[in-house]
This record gives structure tokens, sequence and C-alpha cells, in this order.
């Protein structure tokens, strides 16, 4: 019998946990304790399994491992072992090596980035598990230095500090990393996502096998798909977005990997699009990938009207022939109000586009179909008619 507390589980939540998602709400359990470890129990009694306690959360309870299964510091390093394994075949040394809840480590990120890792723990229930997290992570993947990257909202109310630091060894403030043909960096401490979105990887390469004449990337960031559609061999690529930072990052990638013909320019994508479409701009590739516009399902609507905007400009803005990469990275909009949106879009363009390709997040972002809530990021190429 374990010595942890025992959580009783009601009814409701033993039907979540039975039909495979690992999270129970707190309206759904009897008992409290400190955050850590707990056993969970139903209200007959028997063992459900050992999980992660976040006393202060609404998500109180996050399963980790089967009744008689010992999660202790040698159980971490096996799941993350485990995790990394199955990215063996990845050639890219910049992918994410622990996806939380997708690799049955829920609140726990891992990115690789060449020599370094970047770590971020979420939650309450977690936080009392770092020291064999850390062991877990050095003894595995023995980067060079370790920064937990702990400054998201969620902590807050986790009650929680919002840090910063480096757990162990060194971490440069610009950190190499191979995708495809190209050195990229991330920024581990200060770029939004660490600069990186990893999650756009296998879709970055993909785009890049497009890249043909004049090409744009909105809200580009450090520029993941103008830098792969300038590989792939575009006559020229602009570069939309609206921090300078991010974009003094991608001339510098640019210039590191001797790639010609990006031009960056600093602006609201929503004014670029506008003015684009004003001057009867023509491009043959284009990729939109903008921020997150839904934070909760209050701002779904709205947001669905944003991303209607962007992608119908972008529409209009495409040579005949052409190619549009687009995507939402917003949870609370579904695939579903996604596909409908670009459809309206569509229609509202005046075009007749082609559904090429439904895409999502890149291979080492696993997707679980009970657990709705890693299928984020929804993405498609969509082709318009001669």
């Amino acid at each position: 019998m374990s010595a942890h507390p025992v959580i009783t589980v009601k009814p409701k939540g033993v039907g979540r946990l039975r039909a495979g998602h690992p999270w129970v709400y707190r309206s759904d359990v009897d008992g409290s304790a400190p955050a850590g470890l707990v056993r969970l129990a139903d209200e007959r009694g028997k063992g459900l399994g050992t999980a992660l306690w976040s006393p202060h959360s609404e998500i109180r309870v996050r399963w980790l491992a089967p009744e008689g299964e010992n999660v202790d510091a040698a159980w971490w390093r096996m799941k993350v072992a485990a995790a990394a394994a199955r990215r063996a075949g990845i050639a890219d040394s910049g992918h994410r090596v622990v996806h939380a809840e997708g690799d049955g480590l829920p609140s726990l990120t891992v990115d690789r980035f060449g020599a370094v890792a970047v770590a971020q723990l979420h939650t309450a229930g977690l936080e009392a598990q770092r020291d064999n997290v850390i062991a877990a992570i050095r003894d595995v993947l023995a980067p060079r230095g370790l920064l937990l990257r702990n400054d998201a909202p969620v902590r807050e109310r986790e009650r929680l500090p919002r840090e910063t630091t480096v757990a162990f060894g060194t971490v440069p403030e610009r950190a190499p990393y191979s995708e495809g043909r190209l050195v990229l960096e991330a920024a581990p401490s200060t770029g939004q996502k660490t600069g990186a979105y990893l999650d756009q990887r296998e879709n970055h390469l993909l785009l890049g096998r497009h890249a043909r004449g004049r090409c744009l990337d909105l809200c580009c960031h450090h520029g993941g798909f103008a830098l792969q559609l300038a590989a792939g061999g575009a006559s020229a690529v602009t570069a939309v977005d609206s921090s300078a930072e991010a974009l003094r990052v991608l001339e510098a990638t640019a210039a590191r990997n001797a790639l010609a013909g990006i031009v960056a320019e600093e602006a609201n994508a929503f004014d670029w699009l506008r003015s684009a479409a004003a001057g009867r701009e023509r491009y043959d590739v284009i990729a939109l990938d903008p921020p997150a516009f839904a934070r909760d399902k209050a701002s779904v609507r709205r947001a669905l009207g944003g991303y209607k905007e962007l992608n119908l400009r972008a529409m209009q803005l495409l040579a005949p022939g052409g190619h549009l990469f687009t995507a939402s990275c917003s949870y609370h909009v579904h695939r579903g109000e996604f596909f409908a949106m670009l459809a309206d879009a569509a229609a509202d363009s005046g075009r007749r586009l082609q559904l090429e390709a439904i895409l999502g997040a890149a291979s080492d972002h696993p997707e679980l179909l009970t657990v709705p809530e890693t299928g984020y990021l929804k993405a498609a190429l969509l082709r318009v008619e001669e």
C-alpha cells in the first residue's frame, strides 16, 4: 500500500479516468493533501493509481500510473527515457522530447535545442517532484545545461512563482539547433515559446518543399517558414511580424545560413494585409501562423472573426496556382470551426481553393484521442485554382 495521501474520486471523475482522460476536477474529488503525489481510490476504496495533486487548481488530479506501480526517481527516469526513445528517428536536433499528457507526463514539457534542454513544470503537483524530474532529464538527455522556463501564467493559478532559472550547467542566450539543412537559433530565456515553435517543425519543412517565386510569411516571429522557403528556392521572401526583436533574430539566422532574398517588415499583420490587398500584390506561397486568438471559450466567436479576416486577405493575395499554409494554435477553436471558417473565407474571397492537406503539430507533439487538449494545433495546405 502506498504511503501517499488517499484522495477519493467520485463516480464522474472515475468515468473520466476510465475513458482515458488523466484529469479530475475539483468538484469530482473528496479529500485534501499537500501538493505532490497522491493515491486515488473510488468511493468503495478500490485503488485507481497514483496521480499528481494540485490543491489550488480547478484540475485537482493528473493521473500518472496504475495501482501498484511505484512512482519514484526510477519511474521518472523510465518515463523520460521512453519519451526520448520515441523521438529516436528525428534527425533535427531541435525537437520536443516530452509532450506532457501526450507522453503520459502531465504538465511537463521538455524541449531539446542541440546541446541544451528547456523544461516547463506547469503545476504544483509536478513542482513537488522537481528534483526527480531534473534528475531524470540529466540522466537521460545529458544536456550541457537545463533551463526551467517556468514563466507561464498557469503557474499563478497554481500559486507558484513565475520564474526562469538554470537548473544545472550553462544555457546560452542563443541556442543553435538543426532543422532540415538549416542551423536555427532558439532564445531559451526570452523568446516566445523560446522562439522556435517546434510544433510547426515538420510544417516548416513541408512548405519549404513547395517554395517558388514570391513568398510571404505572416506573423513570422523568428521566421521558421520564411527561412525554409528561402532555402527551398524562393526568389524573394517577405517576412512580417510586429516584433522588431524577433525580426532581428530572423535576419541574423538568415545571414548565418547564407540565405539571401528575405525582407523583414515590422508591421501588424491585419494592417499589412489590407495594404497589400489594396496594392494588388501577388504571392506564390503564403504561410499564415498567427498567435492564439481564443484564450477561453468566451473569445471563440471574436477569434474566428480575426482568423477569417486574415485568411480571406491572404487568399486574395495568392497568385494562380499558389499555396496557402494556414494554422490556428487556439485550443478553444475546434477543428470543425477552423475548417468552416476557412470555407467562409474562401467563399468571400472569390477564389476557388483546393484542400491539399489537413495538418497539425509535428510528430514529436503526440495527440491522444482521449485527451483532446493535446490536439490544439490545426492547419491546412490550400491551393488556389488557376
